[in-house]
């Protein structure tokens, strides 16, 4: 027919054909094909949405996408939380991994990573209705950008103090990351379905494992009170080597009241784990731990209120001199000079 549009009389039969496919697709295949419509209309869309805020105390959003990968996202900020980069201009993530610092490490695949974020759809959104639009990083990229931290570090280039807490914080997430990776890999090929409840007190607890590896237990403000109450002059590096013995004496022998028993399984785990740079507190476990910050609070306490070094040790007797072992010094009525002054009686 003169002048009739062969193009319309295709689409409309496509139409029909569709419809036609569409009655006899099954279910799933239906639903298949709607989401990929969705997809490249309106981008991938988050079906969860948590925080790491009440169990990790940082307000960082995450989120589970309807892609076919169910990528974890995290937000840019996120990371730089994560990885305890400051909030200020200079300790954004962007300026970090662009610096000369790290720029040879993050690597041309990592950088176009977090060059191109993934944009998606809220929880808000619905058919035929995009809601808001989101930014974030696949999860995975943290990961990859500890271990690019690391591989510096390994270099010497984050060797200045500023940069101390992020690379604690990467060893952290590496090796807390390994444990849980490897805990869910046996878990699935054995069957265990693990709670969300399970799975974040484990990650919590890999987390403190790892922690407990870069924390420094003690306290430099006791180490201040030693050098004072010892009158022990401050070296360039390293501590002197009477707080070896006041460690021992004070702190790791009296523990708990254990008379020496905690101090002797400590050593004997650190000689079998064969890491002579380990310090005896990594070995004890979340009650260990806690029962030696107790300790150590006793001690700082004692230390900060006793005007020298034999005050101090008197103090120390009166409060777990039962275990004879300590060979403190303890003050006698003769060696107590009239003016008071304990120090020259003793000298």
């Amino acid at each position: 027919m003169e002048g009739h549009d062969l193009s319309e009389d295709k689409r409309k039969a496509g139409k029909i054909g569709g419809a036609k496919r569409a009655e006899i697709l099954p279910a799933t295949r239906r639903s298949e094909i709607a989401k990929r419509a969705a997809l490249a209309r309106w981008g991938a869309k988050a079906t969860h949405k948590g925080s790491f805020k009440n169990d990790f105390g940082i307000d960082v959003d995450c989120y589970v996408l309807d892609d076919a990968q169910k990528t974890a996202v995290m937000s840019q900020r996120g990371m730089a939380e994560a990885l305890g980069l400051a909030a200020g201009s200079g300790g954004r993530l962007p300026s970090f991994i662009q610096s000369e610092r790290m720029a040879a490490y993050v690597g041309r695949e990592l950088r176009e990573k977090l060059e191109n974020p993934i944009i998606f759809q809220g929880l808000g959104a619905v058919a035929g209705n995009p809601g808001s639009t989101v930014h974030g990083y696949d999860a995975t990229i943290l990961i990859d950008l500890c271990r690019a931290v690391l591989a510096a570090e390994a270099e010497g280039r984050l060797a200045a103090a500023r940069y101390a807490n992020v690379v604690r914080q990467a060893h952290i997430i590496v090796g807390a990351s390994a444990k849980a990776g490897i805990t869910h890999l046996v878990y699935a090929l054995a069957g265990y379905n693990p709670t969300a409840e399970e799975v974040i007190a484990a990650f919590k607890l890999y987390v403190q494992e790892e922690a407990r590896k870069y924390e420094p237990e003690f306290p430099n403000e006791l180490y201040l009170q030693w050098h004072r109450l010892y009158d022990l002059a401050v070296p360039k590096r390293g501590k002197p080597w009477h707080f070896k013995s006041l460690t021992v004496r004070h702190v790791y022998y009296p523990l708990a009241k254990s008379n020496g028993k905690i101090l002797e399984l400590l050593k004997a785990l650190k000689s079998q784990d064969g890491d002579r740079a380990k310090k005896l507190f990594q070995f004890l476990n979340e009650i260990g731990a806690r029962a030696l910050r107790i300790q150590l609070g006793r001690v700082l306490e004692m230390a900060e209120s006793s005007p020298d070094k034999f005050v101090y040790e008197n103090k120390i007797a009166e409060r777990f001199g039962g275990q004879k072992e300590l060979e403190l010094y303890v003050p006698t009525p003769s060696t107590v000079p009239t003016d008071g002054s304990m120090k020259e009686a003793a000298n």
